[in-house]
């Protein structure tokens, strides 16, 4: 286990110990026995059924809101637009994040982090997420795949409610499916949900790393608001390519309660897509900037 101590000294911060968590098991059977990670599955859950609620509520009230049939006078100016689109997504993570964050710590983690509250522990509502946290054993193969079998049915779920009580819209309106724009390449859109995830997951491993938790007070604090920024900023980026996903469970439901081919045709690339990048930025936090690989040879100080 990696351990690095920061010296104090004029125009430094001061000194502080810290540990890195140890690896999860791949596989811990144990698990199961345990009802924290029930509970924390239910969060999960949970949370993943209103953010779909939410945010896909808004995409059908927006295009509602701005349907020329509708409002033929003012159509373009109606509606929360875009921006207030991406504003639902990035600001129902940093909600979703800061109250379920925490709930789903295993014992190891709890012994290990000083903030019980870091990400690692809880608030996924993202299988993009917790296979990124995954691969960098911060959970377990166990607690990952229930994870994400909760959030792909929270997702339905929430996309479900959405159905229920806009059903005069949601059919007409899309949905609130992902799907590859006209005009961009199947390449194009793959790379687009690549990129966006990796803008996600490597922000969610810098505000949870624990070097700078033990570095800066506030840090642990602030975690969720960075986060949402990054999902925010995503979707500016990428809602006119994909409807931005780089949520698989957000994809995955909305397609199973809409049910058209051509959200079915493209949803391979909100897989395929989250989980490269997801992976890609796991590695570069892992190994790269943490000089994980480095530290376990002992060749190399911390950074």
């Amino acid at each position: 286990m990696a351990k690095d101590v920061e010296a104090g000294g004029r125009g430094e911060y001061g000194g502080k110990d810290y540990s890195d968590p140890p690896p999860e098991p791949l596989v811990d059977a144990e698990e199961l026995t345990k009802w924290s990670l029930y509970r924390a599955a239910i969060a999960e859950f949970v949370a993943t059924m209103l953010f779909l609620y939410v945010t896909v509520a808004t995409v059908i009230g927006y295009k509602h809101q701005s349907d020329p049939a509708v409002n033929p006078t003012d159509a373009a100016c109606s509606g929360v637009g875009i921006l207030g689109i991406a504003w639902a997504f990035g600001g129902m993570i940093f909600i979703l994040v800061y109250c379920t964050a925490g709930i789903s710590a295993s014992s190891l983690l709890l012994q290990s982090l000083t903030c019980t509250g870091c990400v690692p522990a809880g608030g996924h509502i993202n299988p993009a997420v917790t296979f990124g946290l995954f691969l960098a054993r911060k959970i377990s193969l166990v607690r990952a795949l229930l994870y994400m079998i909760a959030q792909c049915l929270g997702a339905i779920c929430g996309v479900g409610l959405v159905k229920g009580f806009q059903s005069a819209y949601y059919v007409r309106y899309g949905g609130g499916a992902n799907e590859l724009s006209d005009g961009y390449s199947k390449g194009t859109g793959l790379a687009a949900e690549i990129i966006g995830t990796f803008v996600l997951v490597y922000t969610v491993f810098s505000a949870t790393d624990p070097k700078r938790n033990a570095r800066d007070s506030h840090v642990p604090v602030l975690a969720p608001l960075p986060i949402g920024f990054a999902v925010f900023m995503v979707h500016l980026a990428t809602i006119p390519i994909t409807g931005t996903g780089i949520n698989p469970a957000r994809s995955f439901g909305a397609a199973v309660i809409y049910n058209k081919d051509k959200a079915w045709d493209d949803q391979w690339m909100f897989w395929v897509g989250p989980f490269v990048g997801a992976a890609v930025a796991a590695a570069y936090h892992q190994y790269i900037l943490r000089a994980s690989g480095a530290k376990a040879l002992g060749s190399s100080s911390s950074i």
